[in-house]
């Protein structure tokens, strides 16, 4: 699968895969630590299929080269898997999806399209704890263990850990995904475990909710989703959401030092969001961001390039409106300079083309594309 199709896949996995129901009044303890099966049963050759995928994941070009961010959210998944914290190895992707997972032996993988839509830090909390649910109850080794063939083994590995394969997720998960059951009691599990480590669960539902709503802004939003096949409703999802909270009262949402955390990631994960080939997904999402207490003028830049390049009726006049904004902001990409003056440069408007990308060189003398900036820069001079 080329790079292009690639970035153009869409939000998947993750807390995508919530489906709330009513959950049991019995209280749930968290299991013992697992102990690796005998090499020689059945269980123990999954595991040994898994360690050479995450061999895979962990060479993988994918793979973000961000430690202290790595080990920022490897604690909140200690916080959240307690004893189980030494077993859970957290991977972070640089991919624009929204998708996290865990397999049966501790591998978890979370997308920077995840990341990147989280507006705190007990949002997080609520997908990693859904998927610590999953990995407690041993859901996905149940799931292993129902794929009879070598085939339908192949491709349930591929929803752990081999970012190459994103382009069958749709019809992996379609094929392969957690019961109803399973659902109902990661959402149990998964809300006692953010309450446990002191997060807010009301935030469970806002990721729902915002992810819902990229979704619906996509054309094909009436084509069945593979991802929710086998889930309820959203009203029933939110109302089950919505219990769990009024259950499970207080916490924190730990924004600002999410904000600290992820700001030097933020202007690379928007780029991968452009380039991502979903702009009515890309636009729902950046005009919810935008209001967040700091970064506006990134995304503000972000979405008037979304808007330049899809190009439809009226949308360069918003991209102008948007890359106007950024720059009063202060503080904007520079990208938001070279924008504006592609956009002048299309409409004959010379001496502002011209203006902007000297702008922009100003701001980025090293930028990749410099040289043929300066031809135009050349251009407009003549």
């Amino acid at each position: 699968m080329n790079r292009r199709a690639f970035l153009r896949a869409g939000c998947c996995g993750g807390l995508a895969s919530i489906s709330p129901h009513a959950f049991a009044d019995d209280p749930w303890q968290v299991p013992p630590r697992f102990s690796r099966p005998d090499a020689a049963s059945d269980e123990g050759g999954l595991w040994a299929l898994m360690d050479r995928q995450e061999t895979r994941l962990r060479r993988s070009p994918f793979n973000l080269d961000a430690p202290e961010l790595r080990a920022y959210v490897q604690g909140i998944v200690c916080q959240l898997a307690r004893e189980h914290c030494p077993d859970v190895r957290v991977y972070l992707m640089r991919v624009p999806n929204f998708n996290a997972n865990m397999a049966p032996n501790g591998m978890m993988q979370v997308w920077s399209g995840l990341l990147l839509r989280m507006d705190n830090e007990a949002q997080l909390a609520a997908v990693l704890g859904h998927e610590i649910g999953h990995y407690m109850e041993r859901h996905s080794l149940e799931g292993l263990r129902a794929a009879k063939s070598s085939s339908a083994i192949g491709q349930f590995m591929g929803l752990f850990g081999v970012v190459g394969l994103v382009g069958q997720f749709g019809l992996v998960a379609g094929t392969f995904s957690y019961s109803r059951d399973h659902e109902r009691d990661a959402d149990r599990i998964g809300a006692q475990l953010m309450h446990e480590a002191g997060y807010d669960v009301s935030e469970a539902s806002k990721v729902w909710t915002n992810l819902s709503l990229e979704l619906r802004a996509n054309p094909d939003a009436s084509a069945p989703n593979p991802l929710f096949a086998s889930h309820p409703g959203r009203e029933e999802r939110e109302a089950t959401l919505a219990e769990l909270a009024a259950r499970y009262k207080g916490g924190e949402t730990r924004e600002t030092l999410w904000q600290q955390k992820t700001a030097p990631f933020i202007r690379g994960w928007l780029a991968d969001e452009i380039k991502r080939g979903r702009p009515e997904q890309s636009i729902a999402l950046l005009t919810r961001v935008a209001t967040r207490s700091s970064g506006a003028a990134d995304y503000l830049y972000a979405r008037g390039e979304v808007y330049r390049l899809r190009a439809g009726e009226g949308d360069l006049d918003l991209a102008l409106t948007d890359f106007g904004k950024a720059i009063a902001l202060g503080s904007e990409p520079p990208e938001t300079h070279r924008a504006l003056g592609m956009i002048y440069r299309a409409r004959k408007r010379g001496a502002d083309a011209r203006a902007s990308f000297e702008r922009y060189l100003q701001l980025a003398p090293q930028a990749p594309d410099a040289l043929m900036i300066r031809s135009y820069i050349e251009e407009l001079s003549a």
